[in-house]
């Protein structure tokens, strides 16, 4: 089944900032759209706000005065559901009750014909439970779109328990026509992009609850070390602390409160505080007129030690050995390249990526974060024991500071900020695919355009190695034994699998 013909009439139902956006996106596509809210006048208030987008992309020169008028001619308010009648395609974008759903599209199915495709743009329901409540549930779908949807590509096609694949299948190709990039994913609480990115929000919170280290620099280790476009903080301020907050106990509930999903506390006190972000003022941080953004701790500057002894293999870090010898710092190369690798420090403190484990007796460890980029990071993150000598801290600041890193100390957090992150966010996206939600190629696609990741999460797995998760992962649950950092039955498989070349896994 093809993408709806440009003739066919589409609607949109609700006349919010996602519903204009829905609506814009179709109309600019080339179809009659039709515009329904069940308050008075907003239909027509909506369809002058579109109307005025459109003049700003004439005055962009992203559209032409001419398609501009085009679009406008197509575009009409409806004062009654039954003027939706001749529509192909209805995508609702109401209030997100399950109520209200279920009864406006028992309403919508007994006025429109019998091949029209129903679809909600839900980001948290299940799209099988709305759908159950229809006669034909096979014709309905999830369209889920990011805000701003005529700036953001994705759109999740969402197949409900009864959904047709012809009509899924229509959906898709339909959201492809209008110039979107569509994934397809089985309904599960979260889809693709809400299930896979808790973990993003949940370390970072978990790490400021352990008193590892404030919002501000916890931003800055996930941006600058990373390569995350936000931090968590700075992120769910833009987005709102309570429809954020709402998003992750809504995944969590519909998971049987999965500890993998747990709220967190310090988020619920602030959005019980009202501070819910920019759109109150404050929230993780001060947004009133001329507050200063706090900084990032920051090391002093110290310098470098006179050489480094590379031992074992460094694996994801192994490209800080060219960095070092770039700054001129002289390496000596030692060790089993099979064994875990360290750089050896002229104090005797071993430089070790963070591997799950804490400093907390281990004096002679110095633990640093993971990097997208080692190259191209700006900062690093390091941890110590309480124990570790002031010189063996100041080789190992002075050492990232000569390859041209800032340095932050953190507390003593296992798998620290960046690196625990990034192996969750494996590990549910290994759990998805093997669950039947989606491919890996989709999920990649997802996590890079809706939430704006510098990697989709097979493709880091595949830059950082098979077991690399697996074994960061292990580690965190050996020592927090709750479950949230088990590793999954496939992230588990994925790292025992045999190589061909080598044999089974040990």
């Amino acid at each position: 089944m093809t993408a709806l013909d440009l003739t066919s009439p589409v609607a949109v139902v609700g006349t919010g900032t996602m519903g204009q956006g829905i609506a814009q996106v179709a109309l600019v596509a080339g179809h009659p759209v039709r515009l329904y809210d069940a308050l008075p006048g907003r239909a027509g208030q909506a369809a002058e706000a579109i109307g005025a987008r459109l003049d700003r992309l004439v005055e962009k020169e992203r559209l032409t005065a001419a398609d501009r008028d085009a679009a406008r001619a197509r575009l009409l308010p409806a004062e009654t559901l039954a003027g939706l009648a001749d529509c192909s395609l209805i995508v609702e974008a109401v209030v997100e009750r399950l109520d209200v759903k279920q009864e406006l599209f028992r309403e919508l199915e007994g006025v429109v014909g019998e091949d029209c495709l129903l679809a909600t743009n839900t980001s948290s329901l299940s799209v099988t439970a709305i759908g159950g409540a229809l006669r034909v549930p096979g014709r309905f779908v999830g369209l889920h779109f990011f805000n701003p949807a005529p700036l953001l590509p994705l759109v999740e096609v969402v197949s409900g328990f009864a959904t047709d694949v012809t009509y899924a299948t229509r959906a898709y190709e339909t959201a492809r026509a209008w110039g979107r990039t569509p994934v397809a994913c089985a309904d599960t609480p979260g889809f693709i992009v809400n299930r896979i990115a808790r973990p993003f929000y949940a370390e970072a919170f978990a790490v400021y609850e352990a008193q590892g280290a404030d919002p501000a620099t916890i931003d800055a280790v996930l941006r600058e070390s990373g390569g995350f476009r936000m931090g968590a903080f700075e992120l769910t301020d833009l987005i709102g602390q309570d429809v954020n907050e709402s998003v992750t106990r809504s995944v969590w509930e519909s998971f049987f409160q999965d500890v993998r999903f747990t709220p967190s506390l310090a988020q619920r006190r602030l959005v019980e505080s009202g501070r819910l972000g920019r759109k109150t003022g404050q929230g993780w941080y001060d947004h009133s007129g001329g507050a200063e953004r706090p900084e990032p701790d920051t090391a002093q500057k110290r310098q470098p030690p006179a050489y480094v002894v590379a031992e074992g293999d460094l694996g994801p870090a192994s490209e800080l050995l060219a960095l070092i010898r770039e700054a001129g710092i002289q390496v000596r190369e030692e060790g089993d390249d099979d064994q875990g690798g360290c750089l050896l420090l002229p104090s005797g403190v071993r430089l070790v990526l963070t591997d799950g484990e804490t400093a907390a007796q281990s004096p002679d460890i110095v633990y640093f974060d993971l990097a997208l980029d080692y190259r191209g990071a700006t900062r690093i993150a390091l941890s110590a024991s309480q124990a570790t000598s002031p010189q063996a801290l100041a080789e190992a600041t002075g050492l990232f500071q000569a390859l041209g890193k800032q340095v932050t100390f953190i507390g003593d957090v296992p798998g620290m900020i960046v690196a625990r992150t990034v192996a969750r966010i494996i590990d549910l996206a290994y759990d998805a695919v093997a669950k039947g939600v989606a491919t890996e190629e989709d999920i990649d696609t997802a996590m890079r355009l809706g939430v704006n990741y510098p990697l989709g999460p097979f493709e880091w797995d595949r830059r950082l190695g098979r077991t690399w998760a697996y074994v960061l992962l292990d580690e965190l649950h050996r020592r927090d034994p709750s479950g949230r950092y088990a590793p999954s039955l496939a992230l588990y498989r994925h790292a025992h699998a045999s190589d061909p070349q080598e044999g089974p896994a040990s």
